[in-house]
């Protein structure tokens, strides 16, 4: 830390060195992927205002004190989900009478440069990846949006790697086949 710095430069420093690690440590641990960006956010939010609000002096390692907010927010953010579930039903009726879980609305940010051709086709793609297991999600999301290689996936999921590249592969070739022939047709 340099002498004379201010919150907004300490933040930033912070950021950039640990962003990468906060956001693998949460998709890790989240149970969501559509929940992923908002805990970031509140963790680096709420480092921001403790930088503000007791001095860049207070925070002597950066790091442990980023992981230690992240952990704490996807607690709070959890424990009241349940708490929510208790009062509030969690699944919506659409016109047909069919119940879809209020989890499976998934954010929108995975393979955004991969199958980017066409944006019909690129809803789809989301449409298949957000009806997929929990694992094959963060697979995807760690790999594709977060940029980790399959190792650092693997290690961050404490998976094995050839675990991964059987979720990363399999999938692949499920929208292989799936999607071939679907590219839009230039009009």
């Amino acid at each position: 830390m340099v002498a004379g710095q201010d919150s907004t430069s300490r933040f930033n420093e912070i950021y950039n060195s640990t962003h990468k690690e906060v956001l693998t440590y949460v998709t890790a641990k989240c149970g969501n992927t559509a929940d992923i960006q908002d805990i970031v956010q509140e963790t680096y939010m709420e480092l921001y205002t403790l930088l503000e609000k007791r001095g860049v002096d207070y925070v002597r390692n950066g790091k442990a004190l980023v992981l230690r907010l992240a952990k704490q927010k996807l607690y709070r953010y959890y424990s009241l989900l349940e708490r929510l579930r208790m009062f509030v039903p969690m699944t919506v009726t659409n016109g047909e009478g069919v119940e879809s879980a209020l989890s499976d609305l998934e954010a929108d940010a995975f393979l955004t440069e991969v199958f980017s051709a066409d944006q019909i086709l690129l809803d789809e793609v989301r449409a298949f990846i957000r009806q997929k297991p929990a694992e094959v999600k963060k697979v995807f999301y760690l790999f594709y949006d977060v940029g980790l290689t399959i190792p650092e996936t693997a290690k961050a999921l404490s998976m094995s790697e050839s675990k991964v590249k059987h979720k990363l592969y399999r999938t692949l070739k499920e929208l292989r086949a799936l999607f071939q022939g679907k590219e839009a047709d230039p009009q």
